[in-house]
C-alpha cells in the first residue's frame, strides 16, 4: 500500500503509512510529527482509526466535483465526538478548538472546512463558544449520585416529620486587597483598580434555609476560621430558633473535627447533621450566594481600610437577607427534585 502511494504521488496516505510504521518501531510522536511535518492530533487520529478499522482506516476516499459537506448523519456523529471531548478523539488537549475540530472533520468525513467557518458551523448545530470549568478528579460519581437519589429525599423527609429547617451552610472571605473581574476599556488600556495591598480578609459563616430563603450570617475578624468560632455560631443560632436544625455542611476539618462531633452529639435532640459528597460545591447553593455578593459589591473595589471592607460586606449581608426569593431561586436542582 506503500508502494502503490508513492508510486501515484499519494502524499497524504504514505504520510499516514509511514507514520504507523513510526508508531510501531517505538518512535515518539513529536518526532514523527517534526519528520513528516504534520501534526500529533493528526497521527493520534491515524493510530486510533488504524486500531479500530485496519488498513482501510488508512485510505482516504479523494472527494470529486463540488466540495462535499457534511450530511445528517455525519454532523449526528460530529456532534457526539464533539460532546464526548477531545481525549477520545484521540487529541492531547481537554478542551475543543477550531483547528482542531477542522481536523476531526476532514480526518473522519474527508470534509475540508475553512477553520473560520468552523464556529458557525458549530453555533448552527448548538454549540456555543464557552469558558471551562475544572472538575476535581477526587469526585465520586457513585456518592454523588446517591446524595441525590437517596440522601436529599431522606433529608425532605425528617424535615416535614421535625418540622425543621433545612439549612445549607458555609463560608466565605473576602479580601482587603480586592479582587478583579472583567471590565469594558479600550483596546491597549489595561483597567487599573487601586488596592491597599494589605493581605487581612474579612470571614463570614452563612445559612440558608430551603424552605423560606431565610439568611443566618456572622462576621469573623479574629484570625482562622475554626472549631471553636464554628461552634460559637451555630450556638447563636441554636439561640435564635426553637425549630430543630438540619444542618447540610462540606467536609471542612473543622466542621468535622473532633470537638464538633461532641458538640453535634450533645446538641443532638435540636440538630441533625449531614455532610455533602466530597469536592461538591455544585451541590451547596450557597456557594451561589457568596458569588453574587462578590460579583455586587467586592470585586472592582478599593479598600483603603479593613473597616470599609467589612461595612461594604456587612451591607451586603444585611440587603441579602430581605431577598428571601432570590435566596430560594439557588436551589436550582433541589426545587427541581422537590417538584418531581
Amino acid at each position: 500500500m506503500l508502494h502503490h502511494a508513492q508510486n501515484n504521488g499519494d502524499v497524504r496516505t504514505a504520510k499516514r503509512i509511514m507514520a504507523i510504521f513510526a508508531v510501531a518501531d517505538g518512535t515518539i510522536y513529536s518526532v514523527i510529527a517534526a519528520t513528516l511535518k504534520v501534526s500529533e492530533e493528526s497521527i493520534r487520529l491515524w493510530v486510533n482509526a488504524f486500531l479500530l478499522y485496519g488498513l482501510e482506516g488508512l485510505k482516504i476516499n479523494k472527494p470529486s466535483g463540488r466540495p462535499p459537506k457534511l450530511t445528517k448523519t455525519q454532523r449526528k456523529e460530529l456532534d457526539k465526538l464533539i460532546t464526548e471531548g477531545p481525549t477520545k478523539a484521540g487529541f492531547s488537549g481537554a478542551c475543543w478548538r477550531s483547528p482542531m475540530i477542522q481536523l476531526l472533520i476532514y480526518e473522519r468525513f474527508g470534509v475540508q472546512y475553512s477553520v473560520h467557518y468552523i464556529s458557525q458551523l458549530l453555533k448552527n448545530m448548538g454549540f456555543s463558544y464557552q469558558k471551562a470549568k475544572f472538575v476535581a478528579d477526587h469526585k465520586d460519581p457513585e456518592k454523588r449520585k446517591q446524595w441525590k437519589q437517596k440522601t436529599w429525599p431522606e433529608i425532605l423527609k425528617l424535615a416535614k416529620e421535625k418540622d425543621a429547617f433545612i439549612l445549607f451552610g458555609d463560608e466565605a472571605s473576602f479580601p482587603q486587597w480586592g479582587s478583579l473581574t472583567y471590565t469594558w476599556a479600550k483596546k491597549g488600556q489595561q483597567p487599573v483598580v487601586k488596592t491597599s495591598g494589605n493581605r487581612r480578609s474579612y470571614k463570614v459563616f452563612g445559612l440558608i434555609d430551603y424552605f423560606s430563603g431565610r439568611f443566618f450570617c456572622k462576621g469573623h475578624d479574629k484570625g482562622r476560621l475554626n472549631s471553636e468560632s464554628y461552634e460559637s455560631f451555630l450556638t447563636a443560632i441554636l439561640s435564635k430558633t426553637r425549630k430543630h436544625i438540619i444542618l447540610i455542611q462540606d467536609g471542612a476539618r473543622y466542621h468535622t473535627s473532633k470537638a464538633m462531633k461532641r458538640f453535634f452529639a450533645k446538641k443532638a435532640n435540636r440538630i441533625t447533621v449531614y455532610d455533602l459528597p466530597s469536592y461538591s460545591p455544585d451541590y451547596n447553593p450557597i456557594e451561589k450566594l457568596w458569588k453574587k455578593i462578590k460579583e455586587k459589591e467586592i470585586h472592582l473595589h478599593y479598600f483603603p481600610t479593613f473597616d470599609t471592607l467589612k461595612n461594604k460586606v456587612e451591607e451586603a449581608l444585611f440587603h441579602f437577607k430581605d431577598m428571601k426569593n432570590e435566596i430560594l431561586s439557588l436551589f436550582g436542582f433541589y426545587n427541581e427534585m422537590s417538584k418531581a
